[in-house]
C-alpha cells in the first residue's frame, strides 16, 4: 500500500461539490410547500411540506402519458418530487442550504434510484442523483422565498419542462380591505 487512506465515495463527491460550489456562493434548493389540501386530492401520493424536492421528470421517462390515470397525468404535468416521501407537490419554495443539506438530498434520491429505478449500484445512483440535485440547484437560482411551479408536456422531442416563478409578495401590493377609523364625536 502507498499509505493513502481510502475515503468513502460520498466524501469524495462532497469534496468535488465544494469545488463546484465554493462557500462564498449561496447554494439554494427547493423545499415542498403546501398552501392548502389540494395536493392531497390531486396526487396519488402527496409530498409532505418541507421535503427537499427535485423536478423528478426522470420518473416519467419510460411512461406513456396516454396510459396514465388522472392522478399520474396530473403528477406528470405539474408535480415536483419530494425526497422523503417521494410524493408529489405542486409548489416548492427556494431556500438556502448548507453542504450537509445538499448531500442529504443527494443521498435520499440516490437510495430511491437504487431501490426503485434499477440503478446498478449505489455509485451509479449517487452520480445520477447528484446530476438531478445539481439541476434543482440551477432551477433555484432565485431569491430565497420564491415559489416555483412546474409544467411538463410531451413533445415530438420528448418531455418539455417549464418552470414558473412566483415571486415573493410585496406588502405594498396588497389591497387594504378594511381600516379602523375613530368614531366621530357626538
Amino acid at each position: 500500500m502507498d499509505g493513502s487512506v481510502q475515503r468513502p465515495v460520498w466524501v469524495v463527491l462532497t469534496a468535488h461539490l465544494s469545488k463546484l460550489c465554493p462557500e462564498h456562493i449561496s447554494v439554494k434548493l427547493a423545499k415542498t410547500i403546501r398552501l392548502d389540501i389540494s395536493d392531497q386530492n390531486t396526487f396519488a401520493l402527496a409530498a409532505e411540506p418541507g421535503e427537499w424536492a427535485v423536478a423528478g421528470t426522470f420518473a416519467f421517462a419510460d411512461m406513456d402519458p396516454a396510459s396514465m390515470d388522472n392522478k399520474q397525468q396530473l403528477a406528470f404535468r405539474n408535480g415536483w418530487l419530494g425526497l422523503s416521501s417521494f410524493g408529489r407537490a405542486s409548489l416548492v419554495q427556494v431556500v438556502s442550504v448548507n453542504d450537509q443539506e445538499f448531500e442529504d438530498a443527494v443521498r435520499a434520491l440516490a437510495g430511491h434510484l437504487h431501490q426503485h429505478y434499477g440503478a446498478p449500484d449505489m455509485l451509479a445512483a449517487l452520480n445520477a442523483a447528484r446530476v438531478e440535485v445539481l439541476d434543482a440547484r440551477d432551477i433555484c437560482d432565485h431569491p430565497p422565498g420564491t415559489l416555483l411551479s412546474i409544467e411538463r408536456e410531451l413533445t415530438d422531442d420528448g418531455i418539455a419542462e417549464r418552470i414558473n416563478v412566483i415571486s415573493q409578495n410585496n406588502d405594498d401590493l396588497h389591497a387594504r380591505i378594511w381600516a379602523i377609523e375613530a368614531d366621530d364625536p357626538v
